[in-house]
């Protein structure tokens, strides 16, 4: 019974990721109108999918950094209780933005749900100081390299004439192809978060784990991305095809160093953050929203901790 319930809770925080982040890679694609918002997440979900795949091969640190060892004891690591309730809260966090609208950070989510079902489970026994160089720097840094990166990169590409204002064959080609590696660099980084957390399962082949995430994931985007779709094509910034071309280059190329690095990053913040900055250089960044995201940020680890930390406390008394 509790490895159905663990089967269930990794799954449910693969397909909220979905839901919640497929769409990241391909916002620009959308937003620039170089493409529908239907054929820009089928584009991205694929992409997503292939990245997802071939995470089983190239994204092993991650993998095992968030199975929570070296955060917390080798007890609660194997304790399909605390595993479950790491991504149960995890996946309620996401879940609960993507009603809103509101594009977060699953990396964020895992990392709150990781602390606050490792603080219920052995009070204060929880490593706190190894949160600093494997999570929360490359989380907090990156959004702040993207936007850096966002401006310079269109600028550069402005004065190259490489990021013009109107379509062209061959720009939307290269957009197509920028995004596609975006969002399969997001497959890359996310997937092995989320499988981590099956290692706990030893009827698992980790192989099969890896696909069945990757599924998950897919269904979800496909399933459930409507609202965040909005938010990130339309709501950040104004852009047209060059500058969108110009911040999907920014995303594909942090989040896919980060993921070879075996740096968790958040694929939302790299994303929004290229958007961002290159809103800010063109004058064209709508704020008001930029706020609302911010606060919805800065409430996921919270959040995170506070329902894992619920749904372990509910699990103890139900299983053992």
């Amino acid at each position: 019974m509790l490895t159905a319930v663990l089967l269930i809770s990794v799954f449910f925080v693969a397909f909220t990721n979905g839901a919640n982040a497929n769409f990241k890679g391909v916002a620009s694609l959308y937003g620039s109108g170089t493409t529908s918002r239907r054929y820009a997440l089928y584009w991205g979900t694929a992409a997503t999918f292939a990245g997802s795949l071939a995470a089983l091969f190239l994204s092993d640190g991650l993998t095992k950094k968030f199975s929570g060892r070296g955060m917390v004891s080798e007890e609660l690591v194997h304790s399909p209780v605390f595993v479950s309730s790491v991504a149960f809260g995890a996946a309620m966090t996401s879940f609960l933005a993507t009603r809103f609208g509101f594009p977060v950070s699953t990396t964020h989510a895992l990392v709150g749900a990781l602390v606050g079902a490792g603080l219920a489970g052995s009070g204060s026994d929880v490593q706190i100081s190894s949160l600093g160089m494997n999570f929360l720097y490359p989380l907090f840094f990156s959004p702040l390299v993207a936007m850096v990166l966002g401006a310079v990169v269109y600028w550069v590409l402005r004065t190259m004439r490489l990021a013009p204002n109107d379509r062209s064959r061959t720009l939307d080609a290269f957009h197509f192809l920028s995004t596609g590696a975006a969002s399969f660099a997001r497959g890359l980084n996310d997937t092995p978060k989320m499988t981590g957390l099956l290692m706990v399962a030893p009827i698992i082949d980790i192989r099969w784990g890896f696909f069945a995430v990757a599924v998950s994931i897919a269904l979800g985007g496909l399933l459930d991305a409507e609202r965040v779709a909005e938010t990130l094509g339309k709501k950040v910034t104004d852009m047209n095809p060059g500058q969108g071309f110009a911040s999907s280059l920014v995303t594909a190329g942090l989040v896919a160093t980060a993921s070879l690095h075996s740096l968790p990053v958040s694929t939302t913040h790299v994303s929004v953050g290229s958007l961002l900055g290159m809103g800010a250089s063109t004058g064209q960044a709508k704020w008001r929203k930029v706020g609302e995201i911010f606060l919805a940020w800065v409430s996921t680890v919270p959040c995170g901790a506070i329902l894992a930390a619920s749904a372990y406390m509910i699990m103890v008394r139900v299983f053992t």
